[in-house]
């Protein structure tokens, strides 16, 4: 029936015509394999032209040029075709009707190509149209897939199958869908260039986890063995819905580290590895990896990737800690101070955990332990005890470091209580020891005299000695430790003692006579004692030999 509206609208059509050799059949028409195939066919001919002995009609395969022997795929005069048309052609049209329609039976891939209609109208009124129709033999059926298929926009596929065997009608169904997100189905039917077609189209809206999944159409001829499929694999593409790299780490200064990403995008995404505004690698592809060597503290913080595809961008960013042992301390500069003064020290440093500082004094512990790279000791109104070499020592797990400076307090001299006169065998010695800084001068002043002694002369013997701040002077004087009538002392020694921060003069104390009396005594008793001693040890000794001997002649005179 629909080859039968399709050739009277031709009809029409050529009666408007020219009356010229013209033929119209379909351009192009398809057929699925092992089917049938119908096409439609009208021809003209120049209306002088009278047929001689009937009008008979020849198909051509391949080319329409009966000198170069193409392939007859049916003729009206005789049987006699190619072998792979055998048994399949049968004209449907009537060739006095101007119809030359040709249907072909259980085709193949092989049958498909250019088809030429040849008229014979007898003696030399033979044509062959130069207008052809082009048959496709198809083993599966086509797709029509947009050529690009964005996640979460609405997309359509339509499946199609050729309706152009009046003895077969196909029918469509759309595989693996199941997973698919509220499908829609629609059918429709085509006909254009006097060939028909079946549609279905599916409707959907993918997502990213679609990419790579199969969806097939099937399309077959009920009551019929044959089946045809087609499955096509989804290209969804997606922006990068993941970034993965790195867990943030802690590597230590001087060794390597490689930093990985892996982006997962449809298409690939351009990944570019970036430290703060600084973009350090880029490729495009799934996974990137960036090899950091020969780790410094400034290459620590964060590092981001990215993955841009066009379709959207995303990022991740790991931590990188750089660990280190404790650098150099930087301390005070070594200083001079006066007494009093209030000092506050510092130390700094930096390290990888943070370091703590500890501050010492000759080895010694000042002050507090601190957790951080800043550290500041306080010292209030120092005094001469705090002169000595200060030590800044950073540790943590990695290592230890330490610097140090000497602070130097300056104070008026002190007389120590060593200083003291005393009795000796020559008269009476004086010793005046001062500690200050710089170093006290020592000076030792008779008043009775009206004298200063800072050198020896022919009477006094003066000497003097510096032992860092330490200074000790002596004098001997030629004459006796003896008290005066009034109970005053009998030597009147005054000790001096000065540097460029105070002077200061003491009456030094002369060492009690009896202390040196009672000396004597002791020494004399104890010569007496030692002496009686002796004596006793010897009669003793004397009398045991005696008593020895006369036991040993007694017994000379006893028998055996």
């Amino acid at each position: 029936m629909w080859c039968s509206e399709l050739l009277l609208t031709l009809l029409f059509i050529i009666k408007d015509a020219s009356c010229q050799w013209n033929v119209w059949v379909p351009r192009d028409i398809s057929a699925m394999t092992n089917s049938c195939v119908v096409i439609p066919c009208t021809f003209m001919y120049p209306s002088g032209v009278r047929p001689y002995r009937g009008i008979h009609g020849i198909w051509y395969f391949g080319q329409p040029y009966p000198q170069l022997f193409p392939p007859v795929v049916f003729k009206t005069r005789t049987d006699v075709v190619h072998e792979s048309y055998k048994g399949r052609t049968k004209l449907l049209g009537d060739l006095h009707q101007r119809n030359c329609t040709l249907l072909i039976n259980n085709i193949g891939t092989e049958h498909s190509g250019r088809y030429y209609f040849r008229a014979d109208l007898g003696g030399a009124n033979m044509y062959t149209y130069p207008d052809f129709a082009e048959l496709k033999v198809l083993d599966q059926p086509s797709i029509d897939v947009p050529e690009e298929i964005v996640s979460d926009e609405n997309l359509e596929l339509t499946c199609y199958a050729p309706d152009n065997c009046p003895e077969m009608t196909p029918e469509i169904q759309w595989m693996y869908t199941d997973y698919l997100p509220d499908p829609e189905f629609s059918t429709d039917y085509l006909e254009e260039s006097n060939t028909a077609v079946l549609s279905s189209t599916l409707t959907f809206v993918p997502r990213p986890m679609h990419n790579g999944q199969l969806l097939g159409c099937r399309v077959y001829y009920p009551n019929t063995t044959l089946v045809y499929e087609r499955l096509v694999s989804l290209d969804v593409k997606y922006a990068p819905r993941s970034v993965w790299v790195n867990v943030s780490s802690e590597v230590m200064e001087g060794s390597s580290v490689v930093l990985h990403c892996e982006v997962e995008s449809n298409p690939v995404s351009r990944i570019s590895w970036m430290f703060g505004d600084q973009e350090l690698l880029w490729d495009t592809a799934s996974n990137i990896s960036l090899p950091l060597d020969d780790l410094t503290p400034i290459q620590e913080g964060i590092y981001t990737c990215v993955g841009d595809n066009g379709y959207g961008m995303m990022n991740t960013s790991l931590y990188l800690a750089v660990k280190y042992p404790p650098r150099e301390p930087v301390v005070n500069d070594s200083m001079i101070v006066t007494e009093g003064t209030t000092l506050a020290l510092h130390c700094s440093t930096q390290g990888s955990p943070a370091p703590t500082l500890t501050w010492l004094k000759d080895g010694e512990l000042v002050g507090t332990i601190t957790a951080d790279e800043l550290s500041v000791l306080e010292i209030a109104k120092i005094t001469p005890q705090g002169d000595g070499q200060y030590r800044c020592l950073a540790e943590n797990e990695h290592g230890r470091a330490s610097s140090s400076f000497n602070i130097t307090v300056e104070y008026a001299p002190v007389l120590l209580e060593e200083s003291k006169c005393t009795v000796v065998r020559e008269g009476v010695q004086c010793v005046c020891i001062a500690t200050g800084n710089p170093e006290p001068t020592i000076e030792f002043y008779l008043p009775d005299l009206n004298i200063t002694i800072n050198e020896t002369d022919g009477r006094y013997n003066f000497y003097t000695h510096t032992d860092g701040h330490t200074s000790t002077g002596m004098i001997k004087l030629r004459e006796k430790g003896e008290r005066v009538d009034n109970g005053g002392p009998a030597v009147n020694v005054h000790c001096g003692f000065y540097n460029s921060y105070g002077r200061e003069s003491v009456l030094l104390e002369l060492q009690q006579e009896k202390k040196y009396m009672m000396a004597v005594i002791v020494g004399t008793i104890g010569g007496v004692a030692v002496i009686a001693f002796i004596i006793a040890a010897v009669r003793y000794v004397g009398h045991n030999n005696k008593n020895l001997r006369q036991s040993c002649w007694a017994q000379s005179l006893t028998p055996f």
